[in-house]
């Protein structure tokens, strides 16, 4: 339990190109884990090992690594920053116990910011915020702070203040010591020397130590903070163990913020944010038991971070690999060994445990076990895939998984030769097994294969990778718009498949009564009304194995289905003539009488984005948002520079960003995120199906 104590499995979220990588890179070469700290520009960074990354200078794919610092175990995961690898962010804060968000200190909160964010708000994980870039022109740590309150509804509290300003930053106070902190450069920051507090900042600093004394005690609750109030109600010194027992306090339960700063690039103010990981965020021990369902009976099940406990554990990635896939676990509760034989409750099978891993980046370490509270990898799972529970067949649950958005554009891809469709075929099962948001499909109609993804640069990856990792011939499409279909009303369709085969007469027998209707979320969902002495369960499986099939091609132009709820709502079975194929048969006559009285209609996909733009630019930017029928909802301004927010239909998005540099000589710049599917307008509908 002591181990538990002082273990953080904690991520680091941010806005693209705030900086996540090159902080990770400074608290591994700090921590000792490795000797030379590299660098996202030059493409030597331990964490972005993938060609891809290294030759773009983004993370594509979350990596994990461990280290040791103030003698805590840091279980770590850099996640990426652009919208199109949110699924990357999703995975990760599923099985995290806290987590830093990164801030640019001259932007201060981005439209990925609040992304990943409200990821983190719908898991509870508690967090750090590090203002970094410290060291840029127009870098303005109050405005960054200020930002976090308004645009993320959150309670900042500034537990440092800078040392200088832009290309003078040097370092910071520390408003807990009340204490200087300046990072010697010929060490690349590994030395840091605490002094007095300067002369010319120190009224401020004060100033900032009561203000954050002051959020503490409005913010935080419980005894810590209740200790620290009557001490400064009392006005006795405030003692730093007292001050930092409120301040964590605050952090676990959410209530508030403490925000740090930093140039990590310069090495600047890194080791006092590690610091404050062990200081603040939660330990495995700290956070509330894990819950699930059961199964069978979908009752509630708990485990507790007991490593003696009955096994517990989430599935939360997949990577392919030539000597067998890995599946990256978090172990909430008990231990997985190697050799184990462990229960997917998702599959209701069992899996073995071939080997285990420790993880740094795509380096492995052989490991005995993991134990709760732990994070690691497995080889040898060949059932399960992401979001699945590993557990005990005595205690079975399944605990809650992560939900990924629909994706949104698409492009066809066709192989070369008749000899690669096999290949091309295995690459892509491959890249689903590894990506929640690839999807690809072969439409019937034509033969043709296509492949979905988040965006343009998800897509362009995906290309990159087939054509160069798995070394695919394949000819690909320009992308283009993720249509999909839905209902507009509920109906009801019945089918009956009565039939006898073969010179025996055999007979064939099933019948169904489904009822379709629209929903709000972007799921296909099916649920069976049915008693099973009307409809047995396995052929209950087979109408919903048939559906589910159908609705991966709608009935106006063949986009998959979405927002979509089909009921088994009735039907008759014979004892003797009924079988799974009938069933499927006659779910799929039922499912397509029903399809035709619910008024389907195409969806397409509607996009939040940011614009940031000089003032002059601001009539002729908003003229071509407009003509491209954006939503505008708001134009505000940080640090000088004009912001549009709004939302805007992806059809009409296609090459924008090359537009609007145009528009504005280069010096404009926009982020676009999915935000939700939305019918398409009637006089396009009518375009799109000819009329119909």
């Amino acid at each position: 339990m002591e181990k538990l104590r002082l273990t953080r499995n904690i991520g680091i979220i941010a806005h693209i190109d705030a900086g996540k990588t090159t902080t990770t890179e400074r608290m591994l070469f700090y921590s000792g884990k490795i000797h030379v700290p590299g660098e996202v520009d030059d493409g030597t960074t331990q964490m972005d090992w993938m060609p891809e990354e290294q030759e773009r200078g983004i993370t594509i794919t979350s990596a994990a690594t461990t280290f040791e610092w103030m003698s805590h175990t840091i279980n770590l995961i850099d996640t990426p920053g652009h919208v199109d690898f949110t699924a990357e962010v999703e995975r990760s804060l599923r099985v995290l116990d806290g987590a830093i968000g990164i801030f640019d200190g001259v932007s201060g909160v981005e439209a990925q910011s609040e992304t990943v964010w409200r990821q983190a708000d719908r898991y509870r994980v508690p967090r750090l915020a590090f203002i970094n870039k410290m060291d840029r022109t127009g870098a303005d740590f109050e405005h960054s702070v200020k930002s976090i309150e308004a645009r993320l509804n959150a309670r900042p509290v500034a537990v440092q203040i800078p040392i200088g300003k832009e290309s003078g930053f040097v370092g910071a106070v520390d408003l807990i010591t009340m204490k200087a902190l300046r990072f010697d450069r010929g060490s690349l920051g590994a030395d840091v020397a605490v002094e007095e507090v300067p002369a010319d900042i120190a009224e401020e600093a004060q100033a900032a130590r009561e203000i954050m004394i002051e959020q503490i005690i409005e913010y935080a609750k419980g005894p810590g903070t209740d200790g620290l109030f009557k001490l400064w109600d009392s006005g006795a010194p405030l003692d730093e163990a007292s001050v930092r027992a409120a301040l964590r306090e605050g952090c676990l339960s959410m209530s508030l913020t403490p925000v740090l700063l930093g140039a990590s690039v310069r090495n600047v103010g890194v080791q006092p944010l590690m610091d404050a990981v062990c200081h603040y965020l939660p330990s495995p021990l700290d956070v509330p038991p894990v819950q699930g369902t059961h199964p069978k009976t979908g009752k509630p099940v708990s485990f507790k971070h007991e490593p003696d406990g009955p096994l517990a554990a989430l599935a939360f990635k997949t990577a392919v690999d030539k000597h067998g896939d890995l599946t990256y676990v978090r172990v909430y509760s008990g231990a997985i060994r190697e050799g184990d034989v462990v229960f997917n409750s998702n599959k209701g099978k069992p899996e073995r445990i071939n080997r285990i891993w420790h993880l740094h980046a795509n380096h492995r370490t052989k490991a005995e076990d993991l134990s709760a509270g732990q994070i690691g990898a497995a080889v040898g799972l060949k059932f399960t895939d992401t979001g699945d529970t590993l557990c005990t067949r005595k205690k079975p649950a399944i605990l809650e998984k992560m939900r990924f958005p629909a994706t949104v554009i698409s492009m066809a891809v066709e192989p070369k030769s008749v000899a690669e469709k096999d290949k091309l075929a295995d690459t892509l099962q491959k890249i689903a097994r590894e990506d929640p948001t690839f999807e690809w499909r072969t439409v019937e109609e034509t033969g043709q294969i296509v492949v979905s993804g988040m965006g343009e640069l998800h897509l362009d990856v995906i290309k990159h990778r087939m054509l160069r990792e798995f070394n695919v011939n394949a000819n690909v499409g320009k992308p283009r718009v993720a249509y999909r279909e839905t209902v507009t009303k509920a109906s009801e369709g019945e089918g009956k498949f009565q039939k006898s085969f073969g010179q025996a007469g055999k007979n064939q027998y099933g019948h169904v009564v489904l009822v379709v209707a629209p929903i709000d979320s972007s799921e296909v969902k099916f649920e069976n009304v049915v008693p099973k002495d009307v409809i047995p369960l396995r052929f209950a499986q087979a109408v919903e194995d048939s559906v589910k099939a159908s609705a991966q091609s709608g009935p106006l132009m063949g986009y998959p289905l979405l927002s979509l709820s089909i009921r088994l709502a009735g039907g008759s079975h014979h004892h003797a003539d009924s079988t799974e194929v009938a069933f499927a048969a006659a779910a799929s006559m039922a499912f397509e009488e029903a399809m035709k009285k619910a008024e389907p209609t195409i969806l397409e996909p509607m996009m939040r984005f940011d614009v940031y733009i000089p003032e002059e630019h601001m009539g002729d930017v908003i003229n071509d948002l407009n003509s491209r029928k954006a939503q505008i909802e708001e134009i505000g301004e940080e640090a000088g520079t004009r912001v549009i927010r709004g939302k805007v239909p992806l059809s009409r998005m296609f090459g924008y960003t090359t537009d609007l540099r145009s528009l504005t000589r280069g010096r404009g710049s926009c982020t676009m995120e999915p935000f939700k599917y939305r019918p398409v307008p009637p006089e396009e509908l009518k375009s799109m199906t000819g009329g119909g």
